[in-house]
């Protein structure tokens, strides 16, 4: 399903260009036949790290939890229809998206990529982290799943 076109596509993420092949990565929806620029999260700067490890602290350690485990029951709808965070360490979902992808989910939020009708809790940053800052937080995220899930996100980012 196509939430938002390429026009939309490239105000998020600049020019768009192919994938090397279909299957070489998960795509934002709406960029399918262009996708996204390539971007890839780095792990190897202990400042950067520590930057966001920092931050994410202040601006998401009290949904997300200190040790990156969600909240409890995070996949039962709550009564007023959002769904609880869900766990950002090694057992969660995040690590099934690409880098764009959740440098886009995390400046803007869930809901301009979710189905219509959905609900989410989580808040945008945009507007209060900078794209550096962002890309800081989900790489202190990154650095603390196991190398062998690392080594398969290269891959899909190659």
């Amino acid at each position: 399903m196509t939430i938002f076109g390429a026009s939309r596509c490239a105000a998020f993420f600049g020019p768009c260009s192919p994938p090397r092949s279909p299957s070489s990565r998960l795509l934002l929806p709406g960029c399918s036949s262009t996708g996204p620029r390539r971007l890839r999260i780095s792990t190897d700067d202990a400042a950067v790290l520590g930057r966001g490890a920092a931050l994410f602290a202040e601006h998401g350690a009290v949904r997300q939890g200190r040790d990156l485990e969600g909240e409890p029951d995070w996949r039962r709808r709550r009564a007023c229809g959002t769904l609880p965070a869900p766990p950002h360490d090694a057992t969660g979902h995040t690590r099934h998206h690409a880098d764009a992808d959740r440098i886009a989910m995390t400046r803007h939020g869930i809901e301009p990529f979710a189905p219509p009708g959905y609900r989410s809790n989580m808040p945008a940053v945009a507007g209060i982290l900078a794209e550096a800052e962002i890309r800081a937080v989900i790489a202190c995220i990154e650095s603390r799943w196991p190398e062998e899930i690392r080594r398969r996100r290269e891959r899909l980012t190659d």
